[in-house]
């Protein structure tokens, strides 16, 4: 808890409201549904407050369902506040997607962070036919990752489809290399 001063009076606030004041976000746990509402709605609250001013988007995930990280990735792009996405720990499947789509130049991790990218996965039970719908939904959503993972580093597709094949492990300064931050942060000089 954090105590905030009013004018009247003092109150007491929890410490991620008073953070979200100061303009930052944060995408920690996995990504879920009431995640990527609670992110989409603190990014739309603070772009009406201010579309100018940048957003602090601190990132500590272990991934999660693919269309909630989608959601929270196109309010990214929807808003025209500068999103500075930093991340501390693990930025793994649809995590490391959001580190690497912050507004260019601002993407930031720390030195001892780990980076994962890899191909969506699934399950389908059911009839035969209601298997190979899922199937080509999940290929079109593998498509549509690579593509966005492609604008956000620069990497050509191939390298891309390659890369997200399997888990693919980075450190901080790999994931550097390949785009999807670009300034690591030395937290023994911070």
């Amino acid at each position: 808890m954090v105590v905030g001063e009013r004018k009247y009076r003092d109150i007491i606030v929890d410490v991620f409201s008073h953070l979200l004041e100061k303009r930052i976000v944060f995408v920690t746990g996995e990504i879920t549904n009431k995640t990527s509402a609670v992110v989409v709605a603190e990014l739309l609250h603070l772009e009406l407050q201010n579309p100018k001013e940048p957003i602090y988007m601190i990132i500590n995930s272990p991934g999660g369902v693919v269309t909630a990280g989608l959601a929270i990735y196109d309010m990214m792009q929807m808003i025209s506040c500068p999103i500075q996405t930093i991340y501390l720990g693990e930025a793994c499947s649809m995590a490391s997607l959001l580190l690497a789509t912050g507004s260019p130049g601002y993407r930031f991790c720390s030195t001892n962070a780990k980076v994962m990218i890899h191909q969506p996965s699934g399950a389908a039970v059911g009839q035969a036919t209601d298997i190979a719908i899922h199937t080509v939904e999940i290929l079109k959503i593998r498509d549509k990752l690579n593509s966005i993972y492609q604008k956000h580093t620069g990497r050509a597709i191939e390298e891309i489809e390659q890369c997200m094949e399997r888990d693919f492990f980075m450190d901080a300064e790999q994931a550097k290399k390949f785009g999807i931050i670009d300034s690591v942060i030395d937290c023994h000089q911070a």
